[in-house]
């Protein structure tokens, strides 16, 4: 199997106007092509030795696996949380001229 070209971010935030921000912020930078924002979701998670049920929004990044680490640093100084959540899947299949479009929306201009 060859190396997928895209990629999927997952973060969460604690508020919608985050949210937008981080995702406007990430699409601004050719960081995504797109970003969908879900939510409020429910999470449930233990931090410092206590479990909490927070609402959150999920971010849902689409990006070049090339600009993987360069988001997940971007993600990491911009965001509220100490730790924040980012996790890439990467992309093995889907609609070629969708995922041409991810590529080429994250590979120029950035």
């Amino acid at each position: 199997m060859s190396t997928p070209d895209t990629a999927v971010v997952v973060t969460t935030t604690d508020s919608e106007d985050e949210a937008e921000r981080l995702a406007r912020g990430l699409v601004e930078a050719h960081l995504a092509a797109c970003v969908q924002i879900v939510g409020p979701v429910r999470s449930a998670f233990r931090w410092e030795g206590s479990v909490s049920v927070e609402t959150e929004w999920q971010l849902v990044v689409k990006t070049a696996a090339a600009r993987v680490d360069e988001l997940t640093a971007w993600l990491v100084a911009e965001h509220s949380y100490d730790v924040p959540e980012v996790i890439a899947v990467p992309v093995v299949g889907g609609h070629g001229p969708y995922l041409r479009w991810v590529t080429d929306e994250t590979t120029r201009g950035g």
